[in-house]
């Protein structure tokens, strides 16, 4: 089985494009074998994404950064881009998704940074929200160097945005949030869990007079 977080240059490309609408947007993606959720948006994106432009002002004059770890062919950071008005960097580090994610902000008319990086290996400078729909298959390590290490990487005010399935340890990886983050579940529908994450500020500093 080809994993989505792998590179395998040898496997077939079979393309094919999805369309998606939000907030009177219409997008068109590429998609293609090796990728995650490649024949149709999943459920768990589409939910973080109907959820964070629920709270977030669309196109706020006062323009933010966001950066989507593990951004597959676009679908998150090319949509916050094109719906919120971010300066949207997004990384992964599977060849064919950023391939993918380049010709999706190319053809949507996105504006926005693709990275090669595992994880925020090559990632510099902080922003405003940091998104992930994390690959669970890699392992919960992997998931949750995503997540921890966002810390290093947040704004002062910044925010951490996932979605995790219950069956997949959204309780757990909440629990585990709590320790380092103020956490709350923003939403949850058909077992996905949207989990909003900031920065405990005055623990830090707390700390760091200690």
């Amino acid at each position: 089985m080809e994993h989505y977080f792998t590179n395998n240059p040898n496997l077939k490309s079979e393309l094919r494009t999805i369309i998606y609408k939000n907030r009177g947007h219409e997008f068109t993606f590429y998609s293609d074998n090796g990728v995650f959720s490649k024949d149709k948006i999943d459920y768990g994106s589409n939910l973080l994404l109907d959820t964070l432009f629920t709270f977030k002002k669309i196109n706020d004059t006062d323009t933010k950064k966001a950066l989507d770890v593990g951004c597959g062919y676009g679908l998150i950071g090319i949509s916050i881009a094109k719906i919120l008005g971010y300066e949207v960097t997004m990384c992964d580090v599977n060849n064919r998704a950023l391939h993918l994610a380049q010709k999706n902000a190319q053809l949507n008319k996105a504006s926005v940074q693709i990275i090669n990086s595992d994880v925020y290996e090559n990632i510099d400078g902080k922003f405003d929200l940091i998104i992930t729909n994390p690959p669970i298959r890699a392992g919960k390590s992997v998931v949750y160097k995503i997540l921890d290490d966002a810390q290093k990487y947040l704004s002062d005010d910044g925010e951490l945005w996932c979605v995790i399935r219950k069956n997949q340890g959204a309780k757990s990886t909440k629990e585990h949030l709590d320790i380092s983050y103020d956490c709350e579940i923003v939403t949850k529908n058909k077992g996905f869990y949207i989990i909003k994450a900031k920065k405990r500020w005055q623990e830090t500093l707390h700390h760091i007079e200690l």
